[in-house]
């Protein structure tokens, strides 16, 4: 995530006065800044930087270093992430624990459930969580985003505590669909505030957070229950989902000591508060923010990107139906399929799968008793977790599009040796162990490859297709399309498993072959491309056409004065 900035009206100065040139963010060149052809960087109070580019027109700023030595420089913003990152540890934990659940003696035991019951149990969350989605956005305006983080952590322990004391399989699936509300609300919620609260230098860095949590909570809830799956009571099964309570009432006794996000205080007018809210998490006293060019003009650039959106609204009749229904109007289609299509993909590579029916799954490639089962399938979120890590350092350099292609095709192979391993060899497992060693490497395989494309991409790329005004509604939009297809592959996967295995992998790597071609032929490159650039890709002026009017609401609310000040006044 590159530092933040804008487009501002040009000071040429080398002919030593001050002039005003109303230019467009596109039409802009080298000359209109009389400066050197580098473009100038000018130091700000307390370690920031604002650097004026040489095309004349553009700036970009930053509070301080990026990277490891800027989390540790900016503590408090960086803790209040990791705090928010919670809610994505809940999320994932929630994934990994229903993958030990199933298959523990006590638990199968007591409710010997079909297949069908298996897939209804663990997709339930999904659809819970589809809903809690949907429904965050509007309570995180209405209320706030700390107060919408409180009240998604309360239905999710009420969730959990109704799944840790349940009495019938009822019990269970009732709990699981609360659960879920909250967790659904909380994977919007967590990356929305932290987003908000980042300085513009780490944003990409603490959003990162998110996913990293969420990973972390998969690999957690996993072995929490691996380690638990032999005492000899319902003890086994319910620790590890009552030790749900943990992140869920952390969160919900901390989040009132979070600050406020200052760009929801700018959306209500209350922009003194906001000012405060940005100066705490910029580590800046009052005194100091007053003084400070970086806190004004990022509090400018807030109320600048508030209007665009209250614009649009005002335009299209307010908030309603006809905004969503825009998403699927010409200017827009083809970035809404985009983001939905994405989604979907990620959902049917069959990632999530493995997650809920790591043991089951490994069990159908060959290997025998829980120890190994469980350990093989443990192995997939720490695979995850480590590819993700090469993705998020270099995934601006390589580009969206190489990994989203060379990922799928990695994954369809991957699926695809699977299939034919158990197609061959699934009645004599025992005297072919080689080929169920040789399946296990394919799904950590897979598993790699999904770390480095369709995880990372799948979150990434809904966010840079929508032009500002319509950004909101597209990414909640895509997330809709995540959980819905979410719900599905958990509600089928057990039937389809227990007809054919075999089949269920086939699947899989037709879903990620489809893929291929989606990414090959559809899906544009996006890396280090500027909005005007986007509009290219979709041979569309939408973005554009928001570039231009927030341009104009720049000028009147004074940020292009204030660079031009902080230029004309550098020495």
């Amino acid at each position: 995530m590159t530092p933040a900035g804008g487009s501002y009206e040009a000071l040429a100065s080398d002919t030593g006065a001050e002039e005003r040139v109303d230019v467009e963010p596109s039409l802009a060149s080298d000359s209109l800044l009389g400066i050197q052809r580098g473009g100038i960087v000018l130091e700000t109070p307390h370690g920031g930087s604002l650097t004026v580019h040489a095309d004349g027109h553009s700036y970009t700023y930053s509070y301080g270093p990026s990277g490891i030595t800027g989390l540790f420089r900016n503590r408090y913003a960086t803790g209040c992430a990791i705090f928010a990152s919670i809610g994505g540890l809940s999320f994932g934990y929630d994934q990994g624990v229903i993958a030990n659940v199933l298959v523990m003696k006590d638990f199968l035991a007591r409710w010997p459930i079909s297949p069908w019951e298996k897939g209804l149990m663990t997709a339930v969350l999904e659809l819970g969580a589809l809903f809690g989605a949907l429904s965050s956005g509007i309570l995180a305006d209405k209320y706030s985003r700390r107060h919408s983080i409180f009240l998604a952590s309360v239905i999710f322990c009420i969730g959990s505590g109704l799944q840790a004391g349940a009495r019938s399989l009822n019990d269970l699936i009732i709990g699981r669909a609360i659960g879920g509300f909250g967790v659904g609300a909380l994977s919007m919620l967590a990356p929305l505030y932290m987003a908000e609260i980042s300085p513009p230098e780490l944003r990409g860095s603490l959003i990162a957070l998110e996913q990293l949590a969420i990973v972390l909570g998969v690999v957690f809830g996993f072995w929490i229950g691996f380690l638990t799956r032999n005492i000899g009571s319902s003890a086994s099964w319910r620790i590890p989902l009552a030790l749900q309570f943990i992140p869920g009432t952390s969160l919900c006794l901390g989040c009132f000591f979070l600050p406020p996000s200052p760009r929801l205080l700018v959306l209500r007018g209350r922009l003194d508060d906001a000012m405060r809210s940005l100066a705490k998490l910029r580590l800046r006293t009052p005194e100091e923010a007053a003084h400070d060019p970086l806190i004004q003009l990022e509090l400018l650039e807030m109320r600048a990107d508030t209007a665009l959106v209250r614009r649009g609204a005002g335009t299209k009749g307010g908030e309603g139906m006809h905004d969503w229904t825009q998403l699927f109007q010409y200017k827009y289609r083809d970035r809404t399929l985009i983001g939905v299509m994405m989604m979907f993909f990620q959902q049917w590579s069959g990632i999530n799968a493995f997650l809920y029916y790591g043991p089951t799954l490994v069990r159908n490639i060959g290997l025998d008793g829980d120890k190994v089962t469980l350990l093989v399938s443990g192995g997939v979120g720490i695979i995850q977790a480590i590819a993700v890590i090469p993705a998020i350092l270099y995934i601006d350099k390589w580009g969206r599009k190489p990994l989203l292609k060379g990922g799928s095709a990695v994954m369809a192979i991957s699926h695809f040796l699977i299939a034919i391993l158990i197609r061959q060899f699934e009645n004599d497992w025992p005297s072919h162990s080689a080929a169920a060693w040789l399946a296990v490497t394919c799904v950590y395989t897979f598993t790699a490859a999904y770390g480095m494309s369709y995880g990372p991409i799948g979150w990434i790329l809904p966010s840079e297709v929508f032009p500002l005004s319509m950004r909101s509604k597209g990414v909640s939009l895509s997330t809709a399309s995540n959980w819905l297809n979410n719900f599905i592959i958990g509600l089928v996967t057990p039937p389809v498993m227990e007809i054919s295995p075999a089949a269920a992998f086939l699947i899989f790597a037709c879903a990620c072959f489809a893929g291929y071609l989606w990414s090959s032929h559809i899906v544009p490159e996006t890396a280090n491309v500027s909005l005007e650039e986007i509009d290219a890709l979709f041979n569309s002026s939408a973005g554009q056409e928001d570039s231009r009017v927030k341009f104009e609401l720049e000028r009147e609310l004074g940020v292009h004065d204030l660079v031009r000040n902080l230029v004309t006044n550098r020495d």
